[in-house]
C-alpha cells in the first residue's frame, strides 16, 4: 500500500475491481456502462423487493400453487424471499462502492465475477417475475393497490435518495467537457426531480382523512386460526374463538358415505399436505373425497404436518401441551363444527368443493338444518342451486363472491379478494348498505387501508395479532400531509442547491496535490499546486495539466 492510499481507498477499489495494490492497468471504455449497469439492477432489485413484501400477505397461496405441482410442502416463498435480499444487499453494496470509487476519483473498472452475479440476479428475477405471471397473475393487481398504503413513505424515501445522490450527479455534470452531455445530464434530473417531488398529487389513499374513522372490520376466522394450530381442525377454530372472530371461515366437502367434513385440498393427492395419508393408506387411490368413508377420514392424523413443516413459523411459540393437542388433531365435521358456532352465537362461513353440486348441497343444506343452529349465523357463499337453499333454508344469508352477481340478485353480502374491488368501489358499495368481507388479509398494512376504507369485515389467518390493534397504523389529515410534503420537498431543494453552488465554486479551486517526490520538482510542484478536479481519465499524473484551460488561463505552468 503506498503512502498516499488510504484504508478506505484501497478497500473500495479491492472489493469493486480486485486491484488491491497499484493502480488498475485496464482501462476499459465500458467501465461507465456497467457504472449504470450497477445502478439499475441495484432499482430492479429494490422494486422486486418491494413486490415481495407487499405479497408476504399471501404466501399461503404461493406455497400451496407450489406444492400442487411438486406435491412436496415446502415454504418456496421464503426461499425465494431469503435469496432476494442476499441480492438486493450485494447490489447495494456494489453501488456503494461505485460510488466511493467516483468519490475517490478511482477508475470505474468492475471485476468479471461482479458482471457474472449481476447478469444472475437479473435471470433470477425474470425466473420469478416469469412463473407469477404464468402460475399467479392474480397477485399483480396488489402492486398498485399497495402503493395507497405506502405512497407516501416511498416518496419521502425517493426525495432522500435523490438529494443522497445529487453531489455524484452534480459531480458527472461538471465533469462533462461537452455542452450534449451536459444538457442530456441537466434535463434527466430535472424531470426525475419534478417526478418525485410533484408525485403527492396523484397519491389517494384513504387513510389520507378526516376524523372519524369507520369502525374497525370484524375478524374472521381462515380455517380457523392456523398460525396458532393446524387449519381446519377443532383446535383451531377454538384458538380463533379466543380472537374475537365473528365468523368461522371453512371448506366443506363430503365423504363416500355422505358426511360433510372440513377440508381445503380438494386435487388428486388432496390428503397429502395435511394428514398422514400416505402411512396410513399407501396403497389407496385418493383422488377425492369420495374415495373415503367417514371413519377412515377420521381414523387419520391432521395435526402432526403442522408441527413438521410449521408453514407460519409459529410452532416456535407454542406451549408444549399446545403442541401436544395440536399433535393429535383429527378431521372434524361440518356438524362439529356447526355445534361450536352455536355454542359460541359464532357465524359460519363455507366453501363447498363437490364433483356432484346438486347432491352435495341438498346433503349439506340438510346437516346445517339438523344442527338447530340460528339459520341467522349461516352465511351461504355457494353458487350451486342458490335458489333450492333460498327456498329451503330461507334465513340463510345469502352472500356472493362477484359484484355482478350481487347486483343481478339485489344482494347485500359481498365476498371477494381485496385487490378486486377499487378504493371507489368500496365507498359505493358502502353508501348502498352492503356488507363487504375481503379475504386472506393477515398484514397490519393491509388490514389498515381496508379499514381507513370502510371494509365491514376480513378473512384472516392473523387473527391473534389483528385483533389487538386500536387504530389503523397510520392515517393523516389531507393538509397535515400537505404541509409534511411540501417541507420535505422544500429542504431537499434546498439542500441540493446548497451542494450544486458548493461544487460549482470547488471544481476548480486548484489545491496542493502529489507525493513527496513530486514536491522536489519546481515545475511538477507549479503544476500540483494548481491541479484541478477533473474527470476520473484526467485525473493522473500523466495528464498535461494544460489540458484544464479554465482553471490555468493566464498562468504561466513553465
Amino acid at each position: 500500500m503506498s503512502q498516499g492510499d488510504s484504508c478506505w481507498r484501497v478497500c473500495s477499489k479491492g472489493l469493486y475491481s480486485c486491484h488491491w495494490t497499484g493502480p488498475s492497468e485496464n482501462k476499459r471504455k465500458c467501465a461507465c456502462c456497467w457504472f449504470s449497469v450497477i445502478a439499475l439492477v441495484s432499482l430492479l432489485f429494490l422494486c422486486w423487493m418491494y413486490i415481495c413484501l407487499v405479497t408476504f400477505n399471501d404466501r399461503d397461496d404461493v406455497n400451496w400453487q407450489a406444492f400442487t405441482h411438486l406435491k412436496q410442502w415446502v415454504n418456496w416463498f421464503m426461499v425465494m424471499i431469503i435469496i432476494s435480499a442476499v441480492f438486493t444487499s450485494y447490489c447495494l453494496l456494489l453501488l456503494l462502492f461505485a460510488l466511493f470509487q467516483v468519490a475517490l476519483r478511482e477508475p470505474l473498472d468492475l471485476h468479471w465475477l461482479h458482471k457474472i452475479f449481476l447478469v444472475l440476479g437479473v435471470i433470477f428475477i425474470a425466473f420469478w417475475v416469469t412463473g407469477f405471471s404464468i402460475q399467479w397473475k392474480q397477485e399483480w393487481p396488489t402492486l398498485p393497490f399497495s402503493l395507497l398504503a405506502t405512497g407516501p413513505f416511498l416518496q419521502f424515501g425517493a426525495v432522500g435518495a435523490l438529494t443522497l445522490l445529487s453531489p455524484f450527479i452534480f459531480r458527472g455534470f461538471h465533469m462533462a467537457t461537452e455542452k450534449w452531455s451536459k444538457f442530456l445530464i441537466a434535463v434527466v434530473f430535472a424531470v426525475v426531480s419534478a417526478a418525485i417531488f410533484l408525485c403527492p398529487l396523484f397519491i389517494r389513499s384513504p387513510c389520507l382523512r378526516e376524523q372519524p374513522l369507520p369502525e374497525k372490520p370484524k375478524l374472521i376466522g381462515h380455517r380457523g386460526a392456523p398460525m396458532l394450530a393446524p387449519e381446519n381442525t377443532m383446535m383451531s377454530f377454538n384458538r380463533s374463538i379466543a380472537c374475537g372472530v365473528t365468523a368461522f371461515e371453512t371448506d366443506v366437502q363430503l365423504s363416500k358415505d355422505r358426511i360433510p367434513f372440513l377440508m381445503h385440498d380438494h386435487n388428486p393427492g388432496f390428503l397429502r399436505r395435511t394428514t398422514n395419508i400416505e402411512e396410513k393408506f399407501p396403497n389407496t387411490n385418493f383422488s377425492h373425497s369420495s374415495n373415503f368413508t367417514w371413519e377412515e377420514l377420521q381414523s387419520l392424523n391432521a395435526g402432526e404436518w403442522f408441527l413438521k413443516t410449521d408453514p407460519f413459523h409459529s410452532v416456535s411459540k407454542l406451549s408444549q401441551y399446545e403442541m401436544e393437542t395440536a399433535r393429535n388433531q383429527n378431521i372434524p365435521s361440518l356438524l362439529q363444527l356447526l355445534n361450536l358456532a352455536r355454542q359460541h352465537n359464532i357465524s359460519v362461513i363455507f366453501d363447498l368443493y363437490s364433483p356432484d353440486e346438486d347432491n352435495d348441497t341438498e346433503d349439506t343444506v340438510d346437516t346445517i338444518l339438523r344442527s338447530g343452529i340460528d339459520p341467522s349465523l349461516v352465511l351461504w357463499l355457494p353458487a350451486a342451486k342458490r335458489e333450492y337453499v333460498k327456498k329451503t333454508a330461507p334465513g340463510f344469508i345469502q352472500v356472493y363472491n362477484d359484484s355482478d352477481t350481487l347486483k343481478e340478485q339485489g344482494g347485500k353480502y359481498l365476498n371477494v379478494k381485496y385487490s378486486k374491488l377499487s378504493m371507489e368501489d368500496i365507498s359505493n358499495y358502502g353508501n348502498a348498505g352492503i356488507t363487504m368481507n375481503m379475504w386472506v388479509v393477515n398484514e397490519r398494512w393491509l388490514f389498515s387501508l381496508l379499514w381507513c376504507a370502510g371494509v365491514s369485515s376480513v378473512t384472516t389467518n392473523s387473527c391473534h395479532l389483528l385483533k389487538d390493534m386500536d387504530q389503523p397504523d397510520w392515517f393523516l389529515p389531507p393538509q397535515t400531509y400537505t404541509i409534511i410534503w411540501i417541507t420535505v420537498d422544500i429542504a431537499s431543494i434546498v439542500i441540493m442547491t446548497g451542494l450544486y453552488i458548493f461544487q460549482r465554486k470547488t471544481h476548480c479551486h486548484c489545491h496542493r496535490k502529489g507525493t513527496k517526490k513530486q514536491r522536489n520538482n519546481t515545475s511538477a510542484r507549479k503544476q500540483e499546486e494548481l491541479f484541478c478536479f477533473l474527470p476520473t481519465s484526467c485525473s493522473n499524473s500523466k495528464v498535461d495539466v494544460h489540458l484544464c484551460l479554465h482553471c490555468t488561463k493566464g498562468l504561466d505552468l513553465h
